[in-house]
């Protein structure tokens, strides 16, 4: 499975290892962060990102902003529930909708489904943690998103990246 994904600046990485000790009781604690822009599926890779070269052609560099703690109860996918950064950013929302437009949507994820964030930890943890993570104050971190990286879900890596402006 190939997804776009907007890799996020160290200081986010920093808030969520801050974070560790409170997620420790959930299966699955992200070692990695990024906010997932849109899945693609796995099609030719080549080809694949030809194609998503093509509908980013002229997307701008994009600013977004980490502005709390929030979690997922239900997710649709997946085992719950799933605490994450929510992020704010109108610019990363428009090359969602750009490429559900050229992609289509994966029902109850994206389109208007879509919730933008960087996942934390998931599944195996009590609702009351979440609803404890969800309260907590976080210092707002803003950044300038210039590249998107194709990654490759079957290797735990970026394949490719597509710098901003594309």
């Amino acid at each position: 499975m190939y997804s776009l994904n907007a890799p996020v600046p160290g200081r986010v990485a920093a808030l969520a290892g801050e974070l560790f000790p409170e997620l420790v009781g959930f299966e699955s604690i992200r070692e990695e962060h990024s906010v997932l822009l849109k899945r693609l599926g796995d099609d030719d890779f080549a080809h694949l990102a030809e194609r998503v070269r093509r509908e980013l052609r002229g997307a701008p560099a994009v600013e977004a902003k980490i502005t709390g703690i929030d979690y997922f109860a239900e997710p649709p996918r997946g085992s719950q529930p799933v605490v994450y950064l929510s992020v704010e950013s109108p610019g990363l929302r428009r090359l969602h909708e750009q490429l559900v437009d050229a992609f289509g949507a994966i029902d109850g994820l994206e389109g208007d489904d879509y919730v933008m964030h960087v996942t934390l930890a998931r599944g195996g943890g009590d609702i009351e943690t979440a609803r404890a993570l969800d309260e907590r104050e976080v210092e707002p971190i803003t950044w300038t998103i210039t590249e998107l990286r194709l990654w490759d879900a079957k290797h735990g890596e970026a394949a490719r990246t597509i710098p901003l402006p594309a």
